[in-house]
Formats: C-alpha cells, sequence, structure tokens
C-alpha cells in the first residue's frame, strides 16, 4: 500500500506539472488606401495600412490588382512596398498599366501565417493625361508682413486666412492679424472693405467695425460677404452698402443652436452657402458642423462636442452622433448637397450627405502622408475638390477619387513661384476657386495670396 501511494503520489506530481502550450497564430490585417494617386495613362499610385503585424513578422506588403478578376490577388499583378515592423501606412507607384482601362485594386500584407486583404477599390487610368500639377504665382502681398493696399505686391498682409470669390471674379481674404477684410480685384488691386485694424468687436460702418483673428470668408448672391469671427465666436455680415452686422451667434463660446444672438459658436472656421442660400459653419472648437438658415437660425448637421474620429471600422455613421477633431474648412457640391469638410485633426476629408450621413472619402488619423492637416476646402462645377494642406500642399480629389498633389511638397516650407513640386508655400489655409477655374490660396506665413491653375499634360 505504502508503495502504491509513493507512486500514485508521482504520477499526480508529475502530470500537475505539465502545461498545455497553446501558438497563437493572428494574421497580419491591412486596409486599402481609400484613394488612387496621380493617375495617369500608365501609372499610379496605391497603398494601405498595417493596421496590427499579427503573430509573426512581416514578409511581404503591397498592393495587387486586376482587369479581370473582381477581387484580386497575390497571384495576380502585384507590386510590393518596403518592410516595416511595425504598424503604418505605405504607397506603391505601379507602373505599366493600359490606358483608358478599369482595375480592381487592394492591399495585402503577407506573414509565416498567411496573406491577408483590404477591401477592393476601382480606377481607371486615363485615356491621354500623362501628368496633372498646378502653375502656382504670387497674386498680391509679399513676405513682409504688415498692412498696406496697392496693387500686387505692393500691398501687405499679415496672416491672410480665410479666402473667398465672387461671380466677377473679386478675391475676398480675412486679413487675420490685421483684423480686417480686404478685397482684390481680378487686376490685383487689394483694398479694404472693412475693419479698422484694432482686434475687438463692433457693428457699424465697415470702416469702424471691428473684428477678432476672422477666418472663413463666404459671399452670396447679392454680393454680401459673410465672415467667421473666429475670436468672436460670431458669424458677422458685410452688406453691399458697407454695414457690418450680427449674422449668428453672441460672442459668448458654447455650442447653442437658436435664432440669431441666441446661438452659440465656439471658434468658427470655415463656412460656405449652398444653392438654397443655407450658410454652412465648421465650428472648430465644438468640432461640429453647423447650419445657418436665411433667418439666421441655426442648427447642428453632423458632430458633438467631444473630439474624435467616428466609427473607424465601417468609416459610417449618421448626424449627430458622427465625431470630428476640430475641422477647418468646409465646402458644398452646389449638384448634389454633399458638404465637404477639411477635418484637419483627424487629416481627413470627410463627406456629409443631405441625409446626414457622414463618411471620409480620404486620408484618415495616421494618414499625413495622403493629407496632412487639411485646412481650407473648395468645390468646382465638376465636384472636384481642391484642399490646402497645412504640410505645404495644394492637394485636388478629383470626382473619380483620384488624389493629385498639384502644388508644393510635404513638409517642405518656403517661397517659390512654379510647376508642382518646384512650387513653395508657408503653411496655406485658405482655398477658393473662381467661375475661370483659378484658384486662389492664402499663404499664411508667407503673408500672400497665391494663384494657380492646373496643366493638364497629354
Amino acid at each position: 500500500p505504502i508503495v502504491y501511494l509513493l507512486l500514485f503520489s508521482v504520477f499526480i506530481s508529475e502530470t500537475g506539472c505539465k502545461k498545455t502550450t497553446t501558438t497563437t497564430t493572428t494574421p497580419p490585417s491591412v486596409t486599402t488606401q481609400d484613394v488612387m494617386l496621380d493617375v495617369t495613362t500608365s501609372t499610379a499610385q496605391s497603398g494601405g495600412t498595417i493596421t496590427s503585424v499579427g503573430s509573426s513578422a512581416l514578409t511581404e506588403n503591397g498592393v495587387c490588382y486586376s482587369t479581370t478578376n473582381h477581387t484580386p490577388t497575390i497571384a495576380d499583378t502585384k507590386t510590393t512596398a518596403p518592410l516595416i515592423s511595425t504598424s503604418y501606412t505605405f504607397v506603391c507607384n505601379i507602373t505599366g498599366l493600359t490606358a483608358n482601362t478599369t482595375y480592381y485594386l487592394r492591399a495585402y500584407a503577407t506573414s509565416a501565417i498567411g496573406t491577408s486583404y483590404g477591401s477592393v477599390i476601382t480606377f481607371t487610368t486615363s485615356s491621354t493625361v500623362s501628368s496633372v500639377a498646378g502653375v502656382v504665382t504670387t497674386f498680391a502681398g509679399s513676405q513682409t508682413s504688415g498692412y498696406a493696399d496697392g496693387t500686387g505686391g505692393g500691398a501687405l498682409f499679415n496672416g491672410p486666412g480665410g479666402i473667398a470669390t465672387d461671380a466677377q471674379g473679386n478675391v475676398y481674404v480675412s486679413d487675420s492679424f490685421n483684423n480686417l477684410v480686404r478685397k482684390i480685384t481680378p487686376g490685383g488691386v487689394v483694398t479694404t472693405i472693412a475693419g479698422n485694424g484694432t482686434p475687438g468687436y463692433a457693428d457699424g460702418p465697415a470702416a469702424s467695425a471691428e473684428f477678432y483673428g476672422p477666418q472663413g470668408l463666404a459671399v452670396d448672391g447679392q454680393g454680401n460677404v459673410f465672415v467667421a469671427d473666429f475670436g468672436n465666436n460670431v458669424i458677422r455680415k458685410i452688406s453691399t452698402d458697407g454695414t457690418v452686422s450680427t449674422f449668428c451667434g453672441n460672442t459668448t463660446a458654447g455650442a447653442v443652436n437658436g435664432t440669431a444672438t441666441a446661438s452659440e459658436f465656439n471658434g468658427p472656421y470655415g463656412i460656405a452657402f449652398d444653392k438654397s442660400g443655407n450658410l454652412y459653419v465648421a465650428d472648430d472648437n465644438n468640432n461640429m458642423i453647423r447650419m445657418i438658415n436665411s433667418a439666421g437660425k441655426s442648427t447642428t448637421v453632423a458632430g458633438v462636442t467631444t473630439p474624435g474620429y467616428a466609427n473607424a471600422t465601417t468609416n459610417t455613421t449618421t448626424g449627430v452622433f458622427a465625431f470630428f477633431r476640430h475641422p477647418s474648412g468646409v465646402a458644398v457640391d452646389p449638384s448634389t448637397g454633399n458638404i465637404y469638410v477639411a477635418d484637419g485633426g483627424n487629416s481627413a476629408i470627410r463627406q456629409v450627405t443631405p441625409a446626414g450621413v457622414v463618411t471620409t472619402i480620404a486620408g484618415g488619423p495616421g494618414q499625413t502622408s495622403l493629407i496632412g492637416y487639411p485646412t481650407g476646402i473648395t468645390v468646382d462645377q465638376n465636384a472636384n475638390i481642391y484642399i490646402t494642406d497645412q504640410s505645404g500642399r495644394v492637394i485636388e480629389l478629383t470626382a473619380a477619387k483620384t488624389l493629385y498633389n498639384l502644388a508644393g511638397a510635404v513638409n517642405v516650407t518656403g517661397y517659390a513661384d512654379g510647376t508642382g513640386t518646384a512650387a513653395q508655400f508657408n503653411t496655406p489655409l485658405g482655398i477658393a476657386i473662381d467661375l475661370q477655374g483659378n484658384i486662389y490660396i492664402s499663404d499664411f506665413n508667407n503673408n500672400m495670396i497665391r494663384k494657380m491653375t492646373v496643366a493638364v499634360t497629354d
């Protein structure tokens, strides 16, 4: 009995010390970049984001594509990108494409565990375009900050921010550090249309009115100029007769909807009209998109006061349950009524449909190389979107969801006129387009207004 007891004790001891080892075999995860870059007749750029490396080191990542397989795999044509050991965003240069051809593409990531894929996107190569670039010139101002009316380089600005155009081709500029609103004729003649230069809050005749760090501008169909008076937390109106009044807001920082002075904003930045005369506001510090109707009553279109980035899994949410992070620019497509938002803190371009559905159409957190801290946004008559990127670029997002870096280069700061990456900006902020397709940019730290045309090479 004693021997049996000892053997039983040994058995229990040995079996009790044994452990079952479970090997985790998690594959990598990857998302496909939501837009194509620089699509021409035979080349393009695309990529993705490695959201998780998984349980084994990556051995390869890139994009795969096909003209026939609607769910391409690495057995189809592929282009690889350099490997990095942690989560990151990558871009691939794709060559050897066929002109005027539709492709199906998705990002992939491979490890010893297997290959994972992102969602599929489609794009069509151009039938003629070999390159697209912006040709940048200086329209008004000089690198010297100051205040002076005049023509072209004879005028001086101090931190130009918001910018807008009217039907006659005049350009309006919020001269933020001078606390003024300026006007530039098509011939480059700069005058002051409102403000006395003193930071403050005062309605009345334009020459004696006071603003505090004005930013976004918009012009209605009657030629009245509306101003997002950032520091005063109100929306101001400059009537065609030269009178400044408060259109909405009461100078108290808050997030309150109501009529006229019952409303409250917190750092209103970009503004834009729709074809019905409603004014949309990127309420920066409230992280909201607001609307003011023609009677001056405000409502919330999307967003909550808490900053964030809504619904990253599906990239879609609805109405006031969407999250933004310091939206600074807003534009409205007159044909569809879609609202486009430069969501600066999320490095994203967001779309808000008339039904209040919010989606991300380009960029997103962690994708600053794609769109880095966008500030200004405008849309042309063909639904092409133009964006200022504080990293130093002007970007076009076409209606076909192709992204072109028109001018400037990422994280390059300076001043130079020229074409494409030869042009340089120093914190481009506001952007506007006239009826002839000329694009105007407020080059904040260069104290200039730049003019750009888009050159397409066949």
